[in-house]
């Protein structure tokens, strides 16, 4: 099969492997369309965070990709959930099953997480992450990390069921949503805009979005918010203050990766709100920690979509809840996965979400 993998750091090259083959409780997905999510940017620039086989972070081998969507093709034993011609969409990690925090369901936060190379396979997977993603025409996936994709929704949007996963993931960690609270997000990415769209699908109210560019911020109220605000022209805190009467909002959901978004946050909730952390900051940061605890503001960090987040996030996009495709920008061929970086990476026309089709209809 065709597929790309990682070379030196920022390159990639299109490359022949052999078609994996899935065991027990797996399947073979025919890859038909993927999305580019700032994970695969950090792992293409910087190398995975983890071991790949034992190897260095950039093991020349390794290919990347996780918000992928595909066919079912091929059964692995004991396989009855799914079926051949199955239109599915992945979650990123199947835990191990066998640590404390699987065994709890956070199977995103498995403590053998990366333990899955020679004698060290303790079962963990991460397609894109920590084993092969989906930058090919091929993957294997256990039954756990999919989910069916609704009837009428395209392959594009189908690579964006993970990504409002994420948003869902993010509101479940606060404790979940109740209809009538209110949702401050932090930056209008993918996630961002998706938090805004599955905030207001559960009944939040109001949702306020803040951003630096207009364009994105306009989505967001297409997507559901409530309020907009440009960072650029007034001051965020004040102006979550001033819609919430003063009091700040429940919940705030930080996609901006901002070094200072922890401490607008922890202003812009009430007390006893929660904040939930999605995006990365490149560096370490300062945060006020006795503010945190005179206020009894709780903050809590995600990584993927776990819980079964996705499964609940596809059920929203199936009732037509939001629309899905209003971040899908871009199109790419598979033999264009390097274009379709740069578009990524360096936000070109306006670039949100960049889908490769690996599979020409």
């Amino acid at each position: 099969m065709r597929a790309w993998v990682l070379d030196d750091p920022g390159q990639l090259r299109l490359t022949e492997k052999p078609v994996p083959q899935p065991g027990a409780a797996e399947v073979l997905v025919r890859i038909d369309a993927i999305a580019f999510c700032d994970g695969d940017i950090r792992i293409i620039t910087r190398g995975p965070p983890a071991l790949i086989e034992g190897g260095l972070p950039f093991n020349k081998n390794f290919t990347p990709g996780h918000e992928y969507m595909g066919t079912v093709v091929k059964l692995g034993a004991g396989v009855d959930e799914y079926a051949i011609g199955d239109r599915v969409a992945v979650e990123v990690h199947f835990g191990c099953g066998r640590c404390e925090r699987c065994r709890a369901g956070m199977y995103t936060s498995c403590l053998n997480y990366g333990m899955n190379y020679g004698t060290h396979n303790k079962g963990h997977r991460a397609n894109g992450f920590t084993t092969d993603g989906g930058f090919a025409e091929y993957a294997v996936n256990n039954v756990n990390t999919l989910v069916h994709v609704p009837d009428g929704i395209g392959d594009e949007e189908a690579t964006l069921i993970v990504t409002a996963g994420t948003a869902m993931y993010a509101l479940d960690t606060l404790g979940g949503l109740i209809a009538g609270q209110s949702l401050a997000v932090t930056g209008p990415g993918a996630i961002g805009l998706l938090s805004v769209a599955v905030g207001k699908a559960l009944g939040a109210q109001p949702v306020i979005l803040t951003g630096t560019r207009d364009s994105r911020l306009e989505l967001g109220k297409k997507l559901g918010a409530d309020h907009l605000v440009n960072v650029k022209t007034e001051n965020p805190v004040e102006a979550v203050k001033r819609i919430t009467r003063g009091k700040g909002v429940h919940y705030v959901v930080e996609c901006s990766g901002n070094p200072n978004g922890l401490n607008d946050g922890m202003d812009m909730v009430m007390r006893g709100g929660r904040i939930c952390l999605v995006g990365f900051a490149n560096e370490p940061v300062s945060v006020d920690l006795a503010k945190l605890v005179r206020n009894h503001i709780s903050v809590f960090g995600i990584r993927g979509e776990g819980r079964s987040a996705t499964h609940r996030a596809a059920a929203l996009v199936a009732q037509r809840r939001f629309d899905a495709k209003l971040i899908h920008t871009h199109t790419f061929k598979m033999e264009d996965v390097p274009m379709a970086f740069k578009y990524s990476r360096e936000r070109i026309d306006g670039a949100i979400k960049v889908v490769v089709k690996i599979r020409e209809t």
